[in-house]
């Protein structure tokens, strides 16, 4: 067991230097999340020795758990503040939300796939992220009851960024997303503030398709 966890935790190391530190993102804060989270946790026993490769992993029911580049990128793109309350769409394996966890005063997080939401849950609970609030939902259609956020993060392609999910973004607050078609998309970061919304493109990427109301069709 305990040269289990030295090999993941050489493999964390490694994978902030060599994947997202050389990259350009330097944050501590950032970079703490990545070398403290468990990220062999988050998959399947069976690919738990490739879970810090450079690459997205199979997670079930036809998703992914995203390559750690980019879950840092967008977790930068938020530009996120110890005391954000920030919303996520598509808890997935769960691993996005840990690493927000680690940054954030408390993140909410909804999934459609009653399955994964049970394996992430359980994981959170292991893991004592008791600032991780879940929710078995449509995702697209946001959180009113618990809104305005300061940060919203959607984790899966849109064909457009969802008006319904703007409106729950508080006034100075930041939304990343992937936006395009169900093949390729440009990750997108909103900023709200008194003049509109503010859009940069932080280039291509590619996700899962967004299911939903505010999304795709099944």
């Amino acid at each position: 067991m305990m040269k289990d966890l030295i090999k993941y935790e050489r493999q964390r190391e490694k994978m902030v230097e060599k994947q997202i530190k050389s990259r350009g993102i330097t944050d501590p804060k950032i970079l703490a999340a990545f070398r403290k989270v468990p990220r062999h946790l988050f998959v399947s026993e069976a690919l738990m020795d490739q879970a810090y490769g450079d690459f997205p992993l199979p997670i079930g029911e036809q998703q992914t758990i995203s390559q750690p580049f980019i879950v840092a990128e967008m977790t930068r793109a938020l530009q996120l503040d110890k005391d954000d309350r920030v919303l996520e769409i598509g808890t997935g394996s769960g691993y996005q939300a840990a690493i927000l966890a680690e940054i954030t005063f408390r993140v909410y997080t909804i999934e459609r796939i009653h399955s994964l939401l049970i394996k992430a849950r359980g994981l959170f609970d292991k893991l004592c992220y008791h600032n991780i609030v879940t929710k078995y939902s449509d995702g697209t259609t946001g959180w009113t009851d618990e809104s305005p956020f300061d940060a919203i993060i959607v984790t899966a392609g849109a064909p457009e960024i969802p008006e319904v999910l703007v409106d729950q973004l508080a006034m100075g607050g930041r939304m990343v997303l992937p936006v395009g078609d169900q093949y390729s998309q440009n990750l997108i970061m909103l900023y709200k503030n008194e003049d509109g919304l503010h859009k940069t493109n932080l280039g291509g990427c590619r996700f899962v398709k967004l299911v939903g109301e505010h999304g795709w069709d099944q």
